[in-house]
């Protein structure tokens, strides 16, 4: 007689592995854990984009006015940046400087630099700084969109400078850019994903780890996957409303 094909190894009972869902997931209280999680992300993603829209703000005014060292400095980072993968940024500014930081904080009697807190703070540093060399791009060219004549005309009227830029080039800008800024934003929300790597236990690290405990992968990527398109898809509907309200502005100061 032929052994079984069963032999030796433990079978599931039919269906086992569609047992674990929703229902499971609200009961052994993974769905906070993901709230949780979905929280962090979306605070990972504000506080880098602000990060980022201050960096490319500043950045991108250098390369317009074209700033003799300054411009080149700024060419080099944006550069470098958008050239070299997001993970490899995110290494080198955590791995790299935790030792460091943690040799200082133990000087001054602290002992867990390691903690969420610094992770979160390298965290926002390199997305920041990853969204502030995209964002530079967006605000510079939608500088150099803003039509010369008006400039021009308002110098002919006398306008102050920093009037000029206030009334006349800012606002026309903002329009411009926002579009650009609308892409940045969406993909600094999917590069928190990319934290997961230093352990700050935001969504994507959250459903790993359920993944691992519950052996049910396929839930709690499939969950990770509705709530990260969940916040995409309402920040692109915020995103939408506010450039209808900018060209609507526009069109009746025009």
């Amino acid at each position: 007689m032929g052994r079984p094909a069963a032999a030796g190894r433990t079978l599931l009972p039919r269906g086992s592995m569609m047992e674990f869902g929703l229902a499971q997931l609200w009961a052994d209280g993974w769905i906070y854990a993901i709230a949780r999680g979905a929280l962090v992300t979306v605070a990972v993603g504000i506080c880098s984009m602000v990060l980022g829209l201050v960096v490319g703000t500043v950045c991108g005014l250098i390369k317009w006015q074209r700033t003799l060292v300054l411009s080149q400095i700024v060419d080099v980072y944006t550069t470098v940046w958008r050239g070299v993968p997001e993970l490899l940024i995110i290494y080198l500014l955590f791995f790299g400087s935790v030792e460091f930081m943690a040799r200082i904080a133990a000087a001054f009697g602290f002992t867990n630099m390691g903690g969420g807190g610094y992770a979160f703070a390298v965290t926002v540093l390199a997305i920041g700084s990853i969204s502030g060399a995209y964002s530079t791009e967006a605000v510079r060219g939608a500088l150099a969109a803003v039509p010369i004549g008006h400039i021009e005309a308002a110098k002919a009227l006398g306008m102050p400078g920093h009037r000029i830029f206030r009334r006349i080039i800012a606002p026309q800008m903002l329009r411009i850019a926002f579009p650009a800024i609308n892409n940045v934003w969406q993909t600094t929300i999917k590069d928190t994903a990319l934290v997961s790597v230093v352990g700050l236990q935001e969504l994507m690290r959250t459903a790993f780890i359920g993944a691992g405990s519950t052996r049910h992968p396929f839930v709690f990527y499939s969950v990770a996957f509705v709530v990260y398109l969940i916040i995409t898809l309402v920040s692109q509907v915020g995103f939408n409303r506010v450039e209808r309200v900018l060209s609507s502005d526009t069109a009746k100061v025009a």
